[in-house]
């Protein structure tokens, strides 16, 4: 097998990235950089998810990065 397929450290096959979703829901807490939680193509999805979480310290955000909601 080619080594171009191959991930060095692992030694395991290589698998191509995931398709960027359409929205992320990123927690904005103690971390000094935000981290994104969940990724959805359904805003409602992401709104649930978030509405049912007890902290409060989230945000969802469009694949451009655009804030559309905080909680």
């Amino acid at each position: 097998m080619s080594r171009a397929f191959v991930k060095e450290d692992d030694g395991e096959r290589w698998t191509p990235p995931a398709a960027p979703r359409a929205y992320r829901v990123v927690w904005t807490g103690y971390a000094s950089e935000p981290e994104v939680m969940k990724e959805t193509d359904d805003l409602l999805e992401a709104l649930r998810w978030m509405g049912s979480r007890d902290r409060r310290e989230f945000e969802i955000r469009d694949g451009r990065g655009v804030l559309l909601a905080t909680a």
